[in-house]
């Protein structure tokens, strides 16, 4: 693994993940005084990059660095196909195989760092997809649980036709109302906006039987989030009920709304209510001689 000299934000530095015959960029903050209490890893969602996490046009709500202050070491990564292995995989890979790079790169993290308790994965859409798929893959003993914004079960209306339409067509489900977000978001969204790889384009529309196969295997606590105006997935009370009845081996399911924002949670005017959320469950999960 490699540090690079650049400093994106505070606490926050650019590393590489050697990662199963592919390399990784990710950015990783770490506590200043003090190892971490664990290691949240954040998987962004299709068309980002782990920027995505950094704060947007808000740096006060970055949850890299308001992991580090709060004692957690987080590790955001630019998931296969984006950022250091975009080139090697120009369409991208399906969700077996982000899982499989995946799994090598965090193993070789767990040998270069010091990762606390355990890890703990956060993710957003098209990430949370991928966090489901290695939480139903890993034992429990590997995870200390999700917390998942930006993804459900079942599509809302329309949404199966946008996943295989134009870009431009999707634009509006992806963000919802731009009053939702701080107006140097869309001026800035150069520093996270990536190109879809195809072999994502592909898999979306797969992803209920997907999810219905791999949501029994899940054995760690799960959060998901759903954002007031979360427009990509149904959110109605019974499509919850059935989404929670699904992760029935999860000894957890805790299903919450977002008020005031928009599918890309993170970006948005609430992002910092949300990692706070979000930390907070952690917390909650982290074995009983490292909670508060």
């Amino acid at each position: 693994m490699t540090t690079a000299s650049l400093s994106v934000g505070p606490r926050v530095r650019r590393i590489t993940l050697d990662a199963a015959g592919h390399t990784l960029s990710a950015l990783l903050s770490t506590p200043e005084d003090m190892p971490p209490r664990a290691t949240v890893v954040a998987l962004h969602g299709a068309g980002m990059s782990a920027e995505y996490f950094d704060g947007g046009a808000q740096p006060d709500a970055s949850l890299c660095a308001l992991g580090a202050r709060l004692g957690f070491a987080v590790l955001a990564v630019d998931r296969p196909g984006y950022g250091d292995s975009a080139a090697g995989l120009p369409e991208g890979l399906g969700l077996a195989g982000q899982a499989r790079v995946l799994r090598a790169a965090l193993d070789h993290f767990r040998g270069e760092h010091h990762i606390g308790t355990g890890t703990f994965l956060l993710a957003h859409s098209f990430g949370g997809k991928l966090a489901l798929t290695l939480a139903a893959e890993a034992p429990p003993s590997d995870l200390l649980g999700l917390d998942i914004s930006g993804c459900g079960h079942r599509y809302a209306p329309l949404s199966a036709e946008l996943l295989s339409g134009p870009a431009r067509a999707r634009w509006r489900y992806n963000w919802g109302r731009l009053a939702l977000y701080p107006p140097a978001t869309f001026r800035r969204s150069a520093a996270f906006v990536r190109p879809i790889p195809e072999q994502e384009v592909r898999a979306a529309p797969d992803w209920p039987e997907v999810f219905d196969t791999i949501a029994p295997r899940v054995r760690v606590p799960v959060r998901l989030t759903f954002a007031e105006h979360e427009l990509w997935w149904r959110h109605d009370a019974d499509t919850l009920d059935d989404l929670r009845a699904r992760l029935s081996a999860a000894p957890r399911v805790v299903v919450d709304r977002q008020p005031d924002a928009g599918h890309n949670i993170s970006l948005g005017h609430t992002a910092r209510a949300y990692h706070l959320r979000a930390l907070a469950f952690i917390e909650e999960c982290l074995p009983d001689e490292y909670g508060p």
